[in-house]
């Protein structure tokens, strides 16, 4: 039994665009144009599974077909170029009912996929962690069980009118000679599918209190978040490598980056944040797969403070910036800190630069003004990691004198890898040292209770702080 129609490499895809006559979702967009940049990304999204895209073909209409999206008279003009293309898969940048879906392969004779089942195949194959291939699986299974259907001898289906239950009960009406054992083996695969379905949900919830345990042990250093969200292509991989000194696959292809990548970073005020790289969203994303990537989502969902990063560089980038923000409504973080962050300007000519620097300083009165950046060349990364620490919430720098055992050696490791130590000696069983800490890290450790005789005065904040287990 199979879960996804894969797509080969270099299999020759034809796309099919529809777009609507209704008011545009984005006002000033001309009727259509919507459709057009969604049938383009399904160009990219097709390449980043691995298809050849032979042509493409674009619609406008009133409104949908029920029985096969577009119209008879479109889909014979669809048979003819996939004929004409040599194309094996025609793909609809649109959700496609079963029944649809049905009509649509018995009159092109092709397979016949929507986007929601290619971006369902692109997961399958960039998904690495354990939970994400489970996550995927169970929408590839979800996906598939309405959409088993009973045709051909291969399921055995029942025949004639009056036919009757499994066995052909109440059939007497019926042909002679076409009453099979009935669905048999519709039923056996669904039901083959639910079984599946409830063993991957049991085994999901084992993967998620595991990493609940890991995020709980991450959480005993208490280090600031930093999540990068934006929409997919906006360069946020690249960004998190200038920033992490990772290496991070960097791809043009859509969701080359699925499983969350976490690294830690110095700022300028000393302290260290932990900086996650998530998967790029996109427009109609099906509701199925925002759980396949939780293990992204969540790290969203714990940070401190959001980068939302833009493609300044696409004409598009406000309508693009809307999808992200009614995901972000979904994921509940709407009033979590956030940086907007405008990438690649290298990529901008001088007039549409001059004009973005006057834009960003004429909104600079009100909100924050975002940070112009380039993850490729490195340019305003300063001015962005300056703006992360202002936004993250105080945590201030603290100077100890400490004299601490050599047995505290997970303490003594913490304010290394945490802090910056000055100075350090080893006197017989203890170490003095001068360090500068985040208070955070101080209290949590309880330093106080190692503090040397003639700590500097820049301590004095620190001594007021209530110490807590």
């Amino acid at each position: 039994m199979k879960t996804q129609h894969k797509i080969s490499s270099a299999e020759r895809v034809l796309l099919v665009g529809v777009g609507w006559k209704r008011a545009p979702r984005f006002p000033g967009m001309p009727a259509g144009e919507q459709g057009r940049d969604s049938l383009a990304e399904l160009v990219e999204l097709t390449e980043s599974a691995g298809g050849e895209v032979a042509g493409t073909l674009f619609q406008i209409r009133d409104s949908a077909d029920p029985a096969t999206l577009v119209g008879r008279g479109k889909l014979e003009e669809i048979r003819a170029a996939a004929n004409a293309y040599s194309a094996a898969l025609i793909i609809f940048d649109s959700d496609l009912s079963p029944v649809q879906q049905r009509n649509i392969e018995e009159i092109t004779e092709r397979r016949v996929i929507d986007r929601t089942q290619l971006i369902l195949d692109i997961f399958a194959r960039h998904a690495r962690s354990r939970e994400g291939q489970l996550q995927v699986e169970l929408a590839q299974l979800n996906y598939l069980l309405p959409r088993l259907t009973g045709r051909g001898a291969q399921m055995s289906r029942q025949g004639g009118k009056g036919a009757g239950g499994a066995g052909g009960a109440g059939g007497g009406g019926g042909r002679i000679g076409v009453r099979g054992p009935g669905e048999k083996k519709l039923e056996t695969d669904r039901r083959r599918i639910r079984d599946r379905v409830h063993k991957i949900e049991v085994s999901i919830d084992d993967v998620r209190k595991q990493r609940a345990l890991r995020r709980e042990a991450r959480n005993a250093v208490p280090l600031g978040t930093v999540a990068l969200v934006g929409y997919t292509n906006a360069g946020k991989s690249t960004l998190f490598n200038a920033l992490s000194q990772a290496e991070v696959l960097v791809s043009s292809r859509m969701f080359a980056t699925l499983d969350p990548t976490i690294r830690a970073i110095r700022l300028p005020s000393n302290r260290r944040v932990l900086v996650s790289d998530t998967v790029g969203f996109i427009r109609q994303l099906p509701k199925g797969l925002i759980k396949a990537f939780r293990a992204t989502l969540e790290e969203v969902q714990e940070a401190a403070l959001l980068l939302q990063v833009s493609d300044i560089s696409n004409p598009h980038h406000d309508e693009l910036e809307e999808e992200v923000e009614k995901i972000l409504d979904d994921l509940g973080v709407k009033e979590t800190p956030r940086l907007r962050v405008y990438n690649k300007v290298d990529q901008l000519d001088a007039e549409r630069r001059h004009n973005l620097e006057a834009a960003c300083r004429r909104n600079g009165g009100g909100e924050e003004p975002p940070v112009l950046v380039s993850g490729l060349t490195g340019e305003g990364l300063d001015e962005l990691l300056r703006r992360i620490d202002a936004a993250l919430p105080l945590d201030p720098i603290v100077k100890l004198t400490l004299h601490m055992p050599l047995s505290e050696g997970r303490s003594l490791a913490l304010i290394h890898a945490l802090g910056r130590v000055l100075h350090s000696q080893v006197n017989d069983s203890h170490m003095d040292m001068e360090a500068e800490v985040p208070q955070s890290i101080a209290t949590r450790l309880k330093l106080s209770a190692f503090t040397a005789a003639g700590t500097s005065g820049t301590s004095s904040a620190y001594h007021g702080v209530r110490e807590v287990n």
